[in-house]
C-alpha cells in the first residue's frame, strides 16, 4: 500500500536553514518560510521516496514578489542526481507567476516546461502534486496534470527510478535572473516576504536503511497513467497556460530536439 502521511509539519520535515526565519506553527499544521535581505529559508523532509503521490498545498509570496523564488522539489544528492521541480518565479503586484517546471535524469536537466496559472496564487492557498511512478512523472496543479514526463527508456531516455528522493522547498533572492530575465530587482522594502504552507499528504514508498516500505502491495497510483479525460484537461493546461516548452525551442538544440519530445 505505500506508506500515507497526513501532514504534521513536525513529524514529517526539518526546517534546514534560515536563521529561525522557517517556522512550523499552529501544532504542526502551518509551515511558513520568509525572505529578507539577509538570509531567505528552506526546509526538507526527514523521509526519503522512491516513487509516490505527493500532494502539497502552497500559498506564495503576495504582492510584489519580482526577484523572489519559491521552490518545491524532490531530489536525490550527488553529482548525477535525480530532481523532479517546481519553482515559483514572483513578478510584479499585478503581474503573474511563472511556474517553472523540470525534471533531472543523472545529473542532466534541461527540461524546462513554464506556466502562467489560472488563478492568483497568492490569494489562497493550491494543491501541488507530483505523482511519481515507474511509467511516469505527472506534475499537477489543484488536481489538473499540467505536465507528463514518460519513462522512454526503451529510447536511450534516462528516468528517475533509482534514486531515492527528499522533498525540499526554500524561499529566496534569485533577483539575477527571476523576474523578466533579471531586469527587474527586488524590492526589499517590501520586505520580509512569505510563502506559507500546509495539508501535505504522501501516499509513497519511504526508503529506510535500504528498504521501502511499500514492497508488498501497491497503491493505485502505481500504475497509474492519465486517462482520457486527464489528457484533456492536460492538453487545455498546456494550450492556454504554457508560455515555455523546451521541445519547441529549435534555437536551442541546433543538433536536433531530445528524443522523448518527438513522443506526443
Amino acid at each position: 500500500m505505500g506508506t500515507v502521511s497526513a501532514g504534521n509539519f513536525y513529524q514529517d520535515f526539518d526546517i534546514t536553514w534560515g536563521d529561525g526565519r522557517g517556522k512550523i506553527l499552529d501544532n504542526g499544521q502551518l509551515l511558513t518560510l520568509n525572505l529578507d535581505k539577509a538570509s531567505g529559508s528552506g526546509f526538507q523532509s526527514k523521509n526519503e521516496y522512491l516513487f509516490g503521490n505527493i500532494d502539497m498545498q502552497l500559498k506564495l509570496v503576495p504582492g510584489n514578489s519580482a526577484g523572489t523564488v519559491t521552490a518545491y522539489y524532490l531530489s536525490s544528492q550527488g553529482p548525477t542526481h535525480d530532481e523532479i521541480d517546481f519553482e515559483f518565479l514572483g513578478n510584479l503586484s499585478g503581474e503573474p507567476y511563472t511556474l517553472h517546471t523540470n525534471v533531472f535524469t543523472q545529473g542532466k536537466g534541461n527540461r524546462e516546461m513554464q506556466f502562467h496559472l489560472w488563478f492568483d496564487p497568492t490569494e489562497d492557498f493550491h494543491t501541488y502534486s507530483i505523482l511519481w511512478n515507474p511509467g511516469h512523472v505527472i506534475f499537477m496543479v489543484d488536481g489538473t496534470p499540467i505536465r507528463d514526463f514518460k519513462n522512454l527508456e526503451s529510447r536511450g531516455v534516462a528516468f528517475p527510478k533509482n534514486q531515492p528522493m527528499r522533498i525540499y522547498s526554500s524561499l529566496w533572492n534569485a533577483d539575477d535572473w527571476a523576474t523578466q530575465g533579471g531586469r527587474i530587482k527586488t524590492d526589499w522594502t517590501k520586505a520580509p516576504f512569505a510563502a506559507s504552507y500546509r495539508n501535505f499528504n504522501a501516499d509513497a514508498c519511504i526508503l529506510s536503511s535500504g528498504t521501502s516500505s511499500c514492497n508488498s502491495q501497491k497503491s493505485d497510483w502505481w500504475n497509474q497513467e492519465l486517462d482520457s479525460t486527464s489528457q484533456e484537461r492536460m492538453r487545455w493546461a498546456q494550450e492556454n497556460y504554457m508560455i515555455y516548452n523546451y521541445c519547441t525551442d529549435l534555437k536551442r538544440f541546433p543538433q536536433g530536439l531530445p528524443p522523448e519530445c518527438s513522443v506526443a
